[in-house]
C-alpha cells in the first residue's frame, strides 16, 4: 500500500487520477468534519469547503514540502477555506438583506405615493423658488448636487443642504394635510413616481404645433395660452384640431389620392364577391322556386340562402359608397379637395338631420360651431350605423365645450 508522500509524488509527476483519488478517499472524512464543525453543521456548506480544500490540493500538490504531513496540511487548508467562504456567505446574505429592504422600502413608497402625490404640487407650490427649483433639479430631472449648486449659483455642499431644507418643508406641509411620511420615504416615492414618461411620438408632434402656432402670430399665441388651462381631455382636443388646421392644407390632396386609390381597389374586390354571391344567389333561388316552398329546402341550403342574401343587400350598399367615391378620384387635381369637401358637407347635414329626431344629444355649446369645426369633427365617421352616429357626436360635443372654454 503506498503512503501519502507516494501517492503526492505520482499524481505530480503524471497527473494520475487513481492516486489522487486515492487520497482523497482517506481524507476525505477529516476535511468535511473539520468543515461540518467550522459552519456549525450545514452541510452544504461543509461539502463547499471539502471541494475548495481538494481543488486546493490538485493545485499546489507539486509545490507541497517532501516531508509534508498531509494531514495537517489538509486540516489547516480547511480551516482557511471555512473562512473564507463564511465570509462570501455573510456578504451573501447582507446583500440579500439590503434587496429585501429595498423591495420593502419601494412598496411602503408606492403604498405612500397613492397619498402624497394628490397634495405634491400644492405642496411644492407653498415653498419658495430656490426650495422648489432645488427639488424639482433633484428628484423630477435626476440632477446631481453639484449641478444643482451650479444651476442656483451655489456650491455643492449648499446644494445639499437646500434640498435637505426643502424636503423637510415639504415633508411638514404633508404631515400637516394628514400624510405621516419620512424624509427617505419621501424622497423614495418621489424619485420613483413623480415622473411619468410622455406617449411615444409627443414630443416631436408637440414642438411641430408649438412652432407652427409661434410662426401664425400672435393670435394662435394667445389661443395656445387660453387652451392650457383647458383639462387635459379638452386640450388634447384643441391640440389636435390646432395641429390638423396647420398641417391639413399642405397634404390633404395627397392623403385624398391616397385613400380613394385604396377604397377603387376595395371597390373592385367586393364588386368581384358581390358577383359571386349573386351568382350563389341565384342558384339557391331556382332551388327555392323549383321546390315550390321554401321550407321544403335542405335547413342547411335553406339558411345559406338567407345568409347570402344578407350578404348582397350590405355589400350593394358598400358598393353605392365606393362608387360615390371613385367618382371623386376622376375630378381633377384642383377639385379633389372640393369634391371632398362636397361629400363630408353631406354627411354634416346628415349628422345634423339626425341630431334634429335625437334632441337629447344637443348641448348649447354647439352654435359656436363653425362649418369648419363641423367639417373637422366629423371626419372620419361614414354615419352607417347608429354607434357612428352616437361617436361622432361625442366628438362633436366636446370639441364645442372646448373651444367654448377657450373662447371665453
Amino acid at each position: 500500500m503506498l503512503d501519502d508522500q507516494q501517492l503526492l509524488r505520482r499524481y505530480a509527476a503524471d497527473g494520475s487520477e487513481t492516486a489522487f483519488g486515492e487520497l482523497v478517499a482517506r481524507y476525505v472524512n477529516l476535511v468535511y468534519s473539520t468543515a461540518f464543525r467550522r459552519t456549525s453543521g450545514d452541510e452544504l456548506l461543509a461539502q463547499d469547503v471539502a471541494q475548495l480544500v481538494f481543488t486546493d490540493l490538485a493545485r499546489k500538490a507539486r509545490l507541497l514540502p517532501k516531508n509534508v504531513v498531509l494531514a495537517g496540511w489538509l486540516h489547516k487548508a480547511t480551516r482557511y477555506a471555512t473562512a473564507q467562504m463564511l465570509r462570501s456567505e455573510r456578504r451573501r446574505q447582507a446583500r440579500e438583506q439590503e434587496a429585501v429592504a429595498m423591495n420593502a422600502l419601494t412598496s411602503e413608497s408606492t403604498s405612500g405615493w397613492e397619498q402624497i402625490h394628490p397634495l405634491l404640487d400644492e405642496a411644492l407650490d407653498q415653498l419658495g423658488h430656490a426650495d422648489r427649483d432645488a427639488l424639482l433639479l433633484r428628484f423630477f430631472e435626476q440632477r446631481s448636487l453639484a449641478e444643482i449648486g451650479h444651476a442656483l449659483g451655489s456650491s455643492e455642499e449648499a446644494a445639499r443642504k437646500r434640498v435637505s431644507r426643502a424636503l423637510e418643508k415639504l415633508r411638514a406641509f404633508l404631515i400637516r394635510r394628514g400624510v405621516t411620511t419620512t424624509a427617505v420615504a419621501l424622497s423614495t416615492a418621489i424619485s420613483a413616481n413623480a415622473v411619468q414618461v410622455s406617449p411615444a411620438g409627443f414630443a416631436a408632434a408637440l414642438a411641430s404645433a408649438s412652432l407652427a402656432g409661434a410662426a401664425a402670430g400672435t393670435g394662435t399665441a394667445l389661443t395656445l395660452v387660453k387652451f392650457m388651462a383647458v383639462t387635459k381631455l379638452q386640450a388634447g382636443i384643441v391640440s389636435a384640431v390646432l395641429v390638423a388646421s396647420v398641417v391639413a392644407p399642405l397634404v390633404l390632396q395627397n392623403q385624398v389620392h391616397a385613400r380613394l386609390g385604396e377604397q377603387e381597389q376595395a371597390l373592385r374586390q367586393r364588386a368581384e364577391h358581390l358577383r359571386q354571391l349573386h351568382a350563389e344567389n341565384e342558384r339557391l333561388s331556382r332551388l327555392l322556386v323549383s321546390a315550390k316552398i321554401s321550407q321544403s329546402l335542405p335547413n342547411d341550403q335553406f339558411n345559406e340562402l338567407l345568409r347570402l342574401r344578407g350578404q348582397v343587400g350590405s355589400l350593394g350598399k358598400e358598393v353605392k359608397e365606393l362608387t360615390r367615391l371613385t367618382a371623386v378620384v376622376s375630378t381633377s387635381g384642383s377639385n379633389v379637395i372640393a369634391a371632398m369637401e362636397q361629400l363630408w358637407s353631406g354627411r354634416v347635414n346628415q349628422l345634423k338631420q339626425w341630431l334634429e329626431g335625437n334632441p337629447s344629444e344637443k348641448i348649447p355649446e354647439l352654435q359656436f360651431l363653425s362649418k369648419r369645426d363641423w367639417l373637422d369633427g366629423i371626419y372620419p365617421h361614414t354615419l352607417q350605423t347608429e354607434e357612428s352616429y352616437r361617436s361622432a357626436m361625442s366628438i362633436m360635443r366636446a370639441n364645442a365645450q372646448a373651444f367654448f372654454q377657450v373662447a371665453s
